[in-house]
């Protein structure tokens, strides 16, 4: 399972074929100028248009409330799980149930090279992105490398291993909710200590998916070489079955980021205030997420799986934490689903809504999709009776 934010809006017309107005196949139509890299992959396609978020206020961006499907906002902690995480935990277990890589400025990521703002485990409980594809490959493949990156990996297993004890020691005193906080911040610790002790074990596993370590990881001419890198070791992760699910947010769920690997010298907010219809700057944005989408496809699917491939057994979701702008109402919340979840949706297709069912109503039909019962996800029936004109999943878009 794999999810993929971009930020500062998802414009429909910047994914759906001119004239195409109602539902139907996508077999005749051509794919817009932004994802024509998904043109041989349109079987694969389903582009979904009228979903809301009116309810996560994503204005700037929902945060966590984007797959959280609830009121989101800068600085204020996640009131519940959000669907990537929940689904980890459905899905066969992995060393690593979920991954969560964040795309940004080089500046950003080197500065703050894990930030929290998409995905969450529950109620104040968020889950951190990597951003330093240096720091992940060292988490991921330190313990089977050499040289540099093998001390790195030893030298900061000792340390997270001191750290946490301490940690731990001085617990004791506290009370009440510094207790509690202290104590998430003490098994945080004792989850990196106990990945890195997973990992060993599985060594001579990793060697066959660990990616090549070169210059785009040790001195990056722009940040679209992190990009690429930090796709790298997502793919890796999924391959080797480290992840079940994979978590990319580019441009890490804020009002940030930058793309001037792709020539695009504007960064950050000001990409939120351009229309992105008919943008040559978004055009070059939207074609270099697409070109990672077919490749995420092209790796998976070079992976034997049951009766067919891994790609055969995966969903993709493609959209926005912003809805379709960066200044939104969260009125209309525009997806692109790739691959069909073993058959479970339909795939080759456009589906336009009427803009009265929530992106919970399409969580609700992934969690459907992967044998969990219940007709909400993370939305109380009160909530539902203003938001959600129907209940259960979106039959239009499963099989």
């Amino acid at each position: 399972m794999i999810f993929f934010l971009q930020n500062q809006g998802f414009d429909p017309k910047t994914c759906i074929p001119a004239g195409m107005k109602n539902s139907g196949s996508l077999a005749k139509a051509t794919l817009p100028e932004p994802i024509e890299a998904l043109e041989p992959y349109k079987e694969r396609l389903h582009i979904i248009n009228g979903l809301h978020g009116l309810h996560t206020s994503p204005s700037h961006s929902a945060f966590f409330g984007a797959l959280g499907g609830y009121r989101g906002s800068d600085g204020v902690p996640p009131s519940g799980p959000t669907i990537d995480h929940t689904l980890s935990e459905t899905l066969p277990e992995a060393l690593l149930p979920h991954l969560c890589i964040g795309m940004d400025s080089l500046g950003n990521m080197r500065s703050k090279p894990t930030v929290a703002n998409l995905s969450a485990s529950g109620a104040g409980q968020p889950i951190f992105m990597h951003s330093n594809p240096n720091h992940l490959y060292e988490m991921l493949y330190g313990g089977i490398s050499e040289g540099e990156i093998r001390k790195q990996h030893e030298a900061r297993s000792g340390m997270f291993e001191r750290v946490g004890q301490l940690a731990a020691a001085k617990a004791g005193g506290l009370q009440g909710l510094s207790k509690e906080r202290y104590g998430q911040y003490v098994d945080g610790f004792g989850e990196i200590n106990g990945l890195r002790e997973r990992l060993g074990k599985v060594s001579t596993h990793l060697r066959d998916f660990a990616p090549e370590v070169d210059e785009r990881y040790t001195n990056p001419e722009f940040e679209t070489d992190w990009h690429d890198v930090l796709l790298d070791l997502g793919i890796s992760a999924l391959k080797s079955g480290l992840t079940s699910v994979l978590t990319i947010g580019s441009g890490r769920g804020e009002i940030f980021g930058a793309w001037k690997g792709l020539g695009v010298e504007q960064q950050g907010h000001n990409l939120g205030h351009m229309k992105q219809p008919n943008n040559p700057i978004w055009v070059k944005i939207r074609q270099y997420n697409s070109r990672m989408l077919v490749r995420l496809m092209e790796e998976l699917e070079s992976v034997p799986e049951g009766s067919g491939t891994m790609m055969d057994n995966t969903l993709i979701v493609y959209t926005s934490n912003n809805a379709d702008s960066q200044h939104t109402s969260g009125k209309n919340w525009p997806v692109m689903l790739l691959g069909n979840y073993d058959g479970a949706f339909k795939t080759g297709c456009f589906t336009q809504l009427d803009g009265k069912r929530p992106i919970n109503a399409l969580y609700n039909s992934i969690m459907r999709a992967s044998g969990v019962s219940g007709d909400r996800y993370n939305m109380s029936e009160k909530m539902a009776a203003k938001f959600d004109s129907g209940t259960g999943p979106l039959k239009e878009i499963l099989v």
